[in-house]
């Protein structure tokens, strides 16, 4: 009897020994222990290795470049270029005498041109005109005669580039733009060259108020 209790509490002691270690390890086949269980790190190190990089950031305390920076400005058009100026030359004046007419003296204004078809070819120049009690005629004439040396045989002044176009000796001729003429019309010394070498016989002349 004593026997058998000696040998059950031997059989149940190896038991216990044997189940000791349940549920906090595997089992070791070969030697009876229990082993601790290892992680898996080639999983892990995998996932690390395999993650999408994250995108670059600009480095710390840099900024987008702005629109000076590129040479762009923002919210700004270009200003349309000025139109560069055209020089417009002035519209001579129209003189006042009809269309036929060589040589045109208007009083009034103190003038004188050369005409062709109505068209200007020089003047207006400057020119002097009669005294009171010889004034210069007013009206329609033709040019009778020219005198380049012509000496007045009434006043004995000299006439340089006398054109004679009215009766009682009336011409065009060099003289004084200040001082009045005795009917003559005065004109400078070039306009009065201008006049003789441009005028002919038979031209006509015209004088207005």
């Amino acid at each position: 009897m004593v026997a058998t209790k000696w040998l059950l509490a031997a059989v149940t002691g190896t038991l216990a020994v044997a189940l000791a270690g349940c549920g906090s390890g595997t089992p070791d086949a070969s030697a009876g222990r229990s082993v601790a269980p290892v992680a898996d790190t080639t999983s892990a190190t995998s996932a690390t290795s395999t993650a999408a990089p994250a995108s670059s950031a600009a480095p710390a305390g840099s900024a987008a470049p702005t629109g000076a920076a590129t040479g762009i400005q923002q919210g700004a058009s270009a200003e349309p270029a000025a139109p560069a100026e055209v020089a417009v030359s002035p519209v001579p004046e129209a003189a006042p005498c009809g269309p036929r007419v060589r040589a045109c003296v208007r009083l009034s204004t103190k003038q004188a041109w050369l005409l062709t078809d109505g068209r200007i070819d020089y003047g207006p120049v400057p020119m002097m005109y009669g005294r009171p009690g010889h004034e210069t005629p007013v009206g329609s004439f033709w040019v009778s005669w020219k005198d380049r040396e012509h000496t007045s045989n009434i006043y004995g002044l000299p006439m340089p580039y006398s054109v004679f176009f009215a009766s009682g000796g009336i011409a065009f001729h060099e003289g004084s733009l200040t001082e009045p003429s005795h009917g003559c019309v005065h004109l400078a010394a070039d306009a009065a060259a201008r006049f003789f070498d441009s005028l002919r016989p038979g031209d006509a002349v015209q004088v207005l108020a």
